[in-house]
């Protein structure tokens, strides 16, 4: 009987703790990009390299008032690494937005005219440029969808196109993710 208590202890108590265990935001973006705490990963990661990397952002919830989730990963991204010893400067993070997330980065102005309602992706955006973070706007989308740049969250930059950012970005060395 005691041998079954102590198997079964021995069972669920490493359990037990990966349950307890919480998704946490931060160190770099705060409020946002809540990720888990992987301790003993076999697959290392190469904290000393750098992880150039380029978001294709192209939906967007319907709702309006609906966080993008797409561009929390970028978030997700930046602060699973820093917790994981990668240090800010060694990673270059690229959003590159077009279709129907276009909508996502605009300034409150422009998105309470159009959807009644702050954009509730504003204030991550900041912290995601203040942590070096380039945006990169759809020239194509911004027409397509009447979204001016000049609407835009201060500091987006407009392309050509989205195609135009994703080629020239993967030239330069950044690695395509898409979600």
């Amino acid at each position: 009987m005691k041998r079954n208590i102590v198997l079964l202890l021995f069972t669920f108590l490493p359990m037990t703790a990966v349950l307890a265990q919480e998704k946490r935001p931060g160190p770099i973006i705060n409020g946002y990009g809540a990720v888990w705490d992987v301790t003993h990963p076999d697959y290392k990661t190469r904290i000393g390299t750098d992880f150039k990397v380029v978001f294709d952002i192209m939906n967007s919830p319907e709702d309006p008032s609906t966080l993008n989730k797409s561009i929390e990963t970028a978030a997700r991204f930046m602060n699973m690494h820093a917790r994981s010893g990668v240090k800010p400067e060694n990673m270059k993070v690229m959003l590159v937005v077009h279709n129907k997330a276009s909508k996502d980065i605009l300034a409150n102005t422009g998105y309470r005219k159009r959807f009644g309602t702050d954009n509730p992706n504003a204030e991550m955006i900041a912290q995601l440029m203040d942590a070096g973070v380039q945006f990169v706007f759809c020239g194509q989308s911004s027409l397509s969808r009447n979204i001016p740049i000049e609407e835009a969250i201060e500091g987006v930059q407009l392309a050509l196109s989205a195609m135009t950012a994703l080629i020239q970005a993967q030239n330069d060395g950044y690695r395509l993710i898409k979600f």
